[in-house]
């Protein structure tokens, strides 16, 4: 194999979202979307700046996807304890719906990547894998 890791990543990581994005055509949710609802389908409630470190995005990015989520129903934003400073997001029925779909387009596309991989095999992969993402969080 000739490929350096990051051509590798980069390329994988750009066939996963276009699988991915073709898999929820006609949900209407656009890039950054999905990476925010499966956060808050984990951790529903959060403010912006939890949303954005979890999502591993830019809080200005979480600013801007935000208003547009809402406008499509899939979340809702509050204040809570009358704190005004902070609002915090909430999956709607619709929001979990979506969340639900892309669990599920998430779960049937990580079973393509792994097929024909032994369990033993991808055990080894993911625990390097997480030893790669770890190293690069830390700063």
């Amino acid at each position: 194999m000739n490929q350096s890791f990051h051509n590798l990543l980069f390329v994988s990581q750009s066939l996963f979202n276009k699988r991915l994005y073709a898999a929820l055509q006609g949900t209407g949710l656009s890039s950054g979307q999905p990476k925010v609802l499966e956060y808050l389908s984990r951790n529903d409630g959060s403010v912006q700046k939890d949303i954005a470190a979890g999502c591993q995005i830019e809080p200005a990015t979480v600013t801007s996807l935000l208003p547009r989520m809402e406008a499509a129903g899939l979340i809702e934003r509050r204040s809570e304890n009358g704190n005004r400073r902070s609002l915090y997001v909430y999956l709607t029925d619709k929001g979990r719906d979506r969340a639900a779909q892309i669990e599920d387009a998430f779960k049937a596309l990580e079973r393509e990547a792994f097929e024909g991989i032994p369990e033993i095999e991808r055990e080894a992969f993911m625990t390097a894998f997480c030893r790669i993402y770890e190293n690069l969080s830390r700063k």
